[in-house]
């Protein structure tokens, strides 16, 4: 027998069979008659030598690879700095290594390049794909869509019906500004999550309308600016708007990463949170908790996004049938410091 690294002639020749039944019975291919005597003996040597087949060699005789495609539409340096991604990330991997997937991640800045991310598809990386952070001039997934590629979203895109797993995006925002306008506030600032063209900050933007309306507070753009995911970004749009003549005495800030900026930015100022300005965040990552002082925020289910999302792409692409396609998940408002509010009792 060989030396070395064992091969599939390896298990053929301790089977007493073919090589390509050895290839027939390890990718479990479909519509050849071998009988179960063989089938078990080919399984007991590949066994004995501690051969798996390599996945190359999977993907051809099935025309599967097993693995998940999870595009995150933005640049690398937001996806690592992104304090959120990780547990979306360990409930789509806990799910994946259970179904036998595993998880091709692909970080694309720019969707509107062609072929940003169409050539994991084309060329058979993957079997569907997960996109966290769609946005709305992204002209290559309606085009996967219509040919049957299985695709599920982190989020939403309205303008087509695609398969979803997200939070109410409106209603959290306008939960988190309802909190502050219900502490007394009344000129209230936003920073987005995101730039315009990502739906969450559309929808967050809008949830923060009305709020006011519901109030009969007027909505005025000087107090609203954009965040770009990063700290930074946060800082400078804290910065803008309190350079303004009249200072919001309370801003709602659409990404817990991006508040931390802007209470940074509070604090260069030498104003004091929540007594200058209150403040209230959304996600509730891990820090939140920690910062000083403790970011009040809209708790987001990242964890069971990730799982709902696997869960529902692997039975697509496993062709069950699949009743309930948009999910919504549940949000909550956890208060902590940062709003001035009295903090709500949470384990």
């Amino acid at each position: 027998m060989a030396q070395g690294r064992v091969t599939s002639q390896d298990v053929a020749e301790l089977a007493g069979v073919s090589r390509t039944t050895v290839s027939f019975v390890l990718n479990d291919v479909s519509g050849v008659k071998i009988s179960e005597e063989t089938r078990q003996r080919v399984l007991e040597a590949a066994h004995q030598l501690n051969y798996y087949p390599a996945s190359a060699a999977r993907s051809l005789a099935s025309g599967r690879t097993n693995i998940i495609g999870l595009v995150v539409c933005q640049s690398s340096n937001n996806v690592f700095a992104d304090a959120f991604l990780p547990e979306v990330i360990r409930g789509l991997g806990e799910i994946a290594q259970e179904r036998g997937f595993r998880i091709l991640l692909e970080s694309v800045a720019d969707v509107t390049q062609p072929e940003a991310y169409v050539a994991l598809v084309r060329e058979k990386y993957i079997d569907g794909l997960i996109v966290s952070g769609p946005r709305s001039d992204d002209a290559q997934l309606p085009r996967l869509a219509e040919e049957g590629v299985p695709i599920v979203l982190l989020g939403q895109l309205n303008e087509v019906d695609f398969n979803f797993v997200d939070v109410d995006n409106i209603g959290a925002a306008r939960m988190a500004t309802e909190h502050l306008i219900g502490l007394g506030h009344r000129h209230i600032g936003l920073i987005t999550n995101a730039p315009r063209q990502y739906t969450a900050c559309r929808d967050r933007l809008q949830g923060y309308r009305l709020a006011l309306e519901a109030h009969d507070l007027p909505y005025d753009d000087n107090l609203v600016r954009y965040g770009d995911f990063r700290e930074e970004s946060g800082y400078e749009a804290m910065s803008q708007l309190l350079a303004l003549s009249e200072q919001p005495t309370a801003t709602f800030v659409a990404s817990d990463l991006v508040a931390f900026g802007a209470m940074e930015a509070i604090k260069a100022q030498g104003l004091a949170i929540p007594e200058d300005i209150a403040i209230v965040g959304f996600d509730d990552v891990r820090l939140a908790r920690y910062v000083d002082p403790p970011l009040t925020t809209i708790h987001l289910p990242a964890y069971e996004q990730g799982q709902c999302a696997g869960d529902l792409l692997i039975r697509l692409i496993n062709g069950e049938s699949v009743e309930q396609r948009k999910i919504f998940l549940q949000t909550e408002l956890v208060v902590r410091q940062s709003c001035g509010a009295r903090v709500s009792p949470r384990p």
